[in-house]
């Protein structure tokens, strides 16, 4: 993780801007002002020069993310080569498991869902293409901090914390850090409600040749409709074997 050593304070609270309005789904003026601390003029000013170079969409009082921003996100996504070999892999999972699969990378000491592939059972859920979120209370982010350096992980703790987004997520670092050690031999990851009530997931890092981390893969399913066997058993095996193939081609293609 690279930090500033002369952040830009402007250009800094553009982007606080930015992402408020991307957490709240829209949001007026006074709601992000009152979100990222600064005067309502100001507010303005950033939202106008957003929108008037297509970044920001006015509708009514209210602003939204623009389409501007999904060109950079494209861009961003093919420059990386893990999407272009995980890609038909996902797909191939979805379709064999019914479920919803997805890629994960990191950056900054979060995920980012780089790509979604949907059974014909897929679960509907919050998430997206370029949403972020904390590690530690997916499978996805656990698999991948279960395979990077003990300093990475705890700086990354340390910078994010441990919030609690659900009743089973784990907020204790000792805790977590036992976790990942059964990640690591297992080799995949489970969230079990940590992060969405009355789901689960199983996951499993993509590493490179120095086992470290470059993304994690996951299927997700609700509590419900999947008995202990199937979880614990048939999409372990699955997800594995499709890690393995992404690693494989990732590698050494």
């Amino acid at each position: 993780m690279v930090e500033s050593r002369h952040p830009v304070q402007t250009l800094e609270r553009a982007l606080e801007i930015v992402e408020t309005i991307q957490e709240l789904d829209g949001a007026g003026i006074t709601e992000v002002a009152e979100r990222v601390d600064i005067g309502k003029s100001a507010v303005h000013n950033h939202l106008n020069t957003l929108a008037d170079e297509g970044y920001i969409d006015k509708v009514d009082e209210q602003y939204y993310i623009g389409l501007s921003f999904l060109s950079l996100g494209s861009h961003a996504r093919k420059r990386m080569s893990i999407y272009d070999t995980a890609k038909e892999e996902i797909d191939k999972l979805a379709n064999e498991t019914g479920e919803l699969v997805n890629l994960l990378v990191e950056k900054n000491g979060k995920g980012i869902y780089l790509y979604q592939s949907k059974g014909e059972n897929a679960v509907e859920l919050d998430t997206y293409e370029g949403k972020r979120v904390h590690l530690h209370c997916t499978g996805l982010g656990k698999a991948i901090l279960a395979f990077r350096p003990e300093e990475e992980v705890e700086a990354i703790l340390d910078r994010h914390g441990l919030p609690d987004v659900s009743a089973n997520t784990i907020t204790d670092r000792d805790e977590l850090l036992d976790d990942l050690e059964a990640v690591q031999e297992q080799h995949y990851a489970i969230d079990d409600e940590e992060r969405l009530n009355g789901l689960r997931c199983i996951a499993a890092p993509v590493t490179d040749e120095n086992d470290r981390s470059v993304a994690s893969i996951s299927v997700s399913c609700p509590v419900h409709r999947v008995d202990e066997t199937r979880f614990f058993e048939t999409l372990p095996d699955a997800v594995l074997g499709t890690a393995n193939v992404i690693e494989l081609e990732h590698n050494y293609s």
